[in-house]
């Protein structure tokens, strides 16, 4: 679907564990509800709701992402701007060896955490490249744009462009464009702002190419989240598939999430509770999860003060596959 194309995240290194880049926080939903006796003038104002790929971002942060095998990731700063990164992955699958990665983040600073341009990615001794850039061009309109390179030949290529309103949010994704063989994928988002708990948008998607039945496929779905500060529900329907989410913070130290997702082309469904721990006194993160094919999954992360190490444990059981993977990772810097 187009959530995926549209998503905003750089591609990520195999095994899992990508460079770490600023992350955008999502904007904060208040209370709506003013006092009845106050002027219309007086109530609060709505708020922008941010981009459609943020609908499920809070129960989809609380699902933990397993890796395998031994991975070693050392980030090293150079200056204030620029950080690279040496990571080594060894495990049973074609992603196994060495990574470089570098990170570059310009002096445009639009806020105490984010600076633009910000220019990533990584590379292996083979030449396989995954690299992003993201510029804010201006206050409201934010460009992006990913490329993947495998065995010398781009496998993926994607820019999306946001521009934020003052209560809504339009996105234009362009994904593999190839002008030789006429194939590409298109897709446009709408999200905006109903109360300062309500959302409400829409997806269009459009593919083309030789290999689309038809010669080109077009795909609507309606998106919809409401949120508070203890909880959030969002949902998308369309031609192809449901997806509903919830999530809630159970407590300071507790996050519990639970996701539906129905195809209703491949006729399959997969429901998932995941939950997510914070222990701040001990530098401890656990995330757990497990899903309607009896697969149950956990990652472990623990900083090891006072040293700028963070160790990783990783294990995932699918008992109806009867296959374990187990991965160990250590973080430096």
């Amino acid at each position: 679907m187009g959530n995926v194309l549209a998503s905003s995240k750089p591609i990520a290194g195999p095994g899992g564990l990508p460079p770490p880049m600023p992350t955008e926080t999502l904007s904060s939903i208040g209370d709506g509800a003013g006092a009845p006796d106050k002027a219309s003038g007086d109530a609060k104002p709505l708020e922008n709701p941010g981009t459609m790929e943020e609908l499920h971002r809070k129960c989809k942060d609380v699902m933990p992402t397993n890796f395998e095998g031994a991975k070693l990731m050392i980030n090293k700063g150079l200056s204030n701007h620029f950080q690279v990164s040496h990571t080594i992955n060894l495990n049973s699958s074609n992603t196994s060896g060495y990574r470089f990665g570098a990170m570059y983040v310009g002096t445009k600073q639009l806020s105490p955490t984010e600076a633009f341009p910000v220019v990533l990615g990584d590379i292996d001794p083979s030449g396989n490249l995954n690299a992003n850039i993201i510029h804010q061009v201006t206050p409201n309109v934010r460009c992006k744009f990913a490329s993947q390179i495998q065995s010398s030949k781009v496998t993926a290529a994607q820019l999306t462009t946001d521009y934020k309103g003052p209560n809504y949010t339009t996105s234009l994704t362009v994904g593999n464009p190839n002008i030789i063989n006429n194939s590409g994928v298109m897709v446009a988002h709408y999200l905006q702002a109903i109360t300062n708990h309500l959302a409400m948008g829409g997806e269009f998607a459009y593919q083309y190419g030789p290999a689309v039945p038809g010669g080109q496929i077009a795909l609507m779905s309606a998106a919809a989240r409401y949120a508070t500060d203890l909880y959030t529900w969002s949902g998308t329907v369309g031609a192809a598939g449901v997806h509903l989410c919830y999530y809630q913070r159970a407590s300071e130290q507790l996050q519990i999430g639970a996701e539906v997702e129905t195809n209703f082309r491949m006729q399959e469904s997969v429901a998932t509770i995941g939950y997510q721990v914070d222990l701040p006194k001990s530098d401890l993160v656990f995330r757990g999860m497990v899903d309607s094919n009896w697969t149950v999954g956990a990652v472990l992360e623990k900083k090891l003060q006072p040293l700028p190490f963070t160790f990783a444990l990783s294990g995932m059981l699918n008992h109806t596959k009867n296959q374990f993977r187990l991965g160990c990772g250590l973080i430096v810097g």
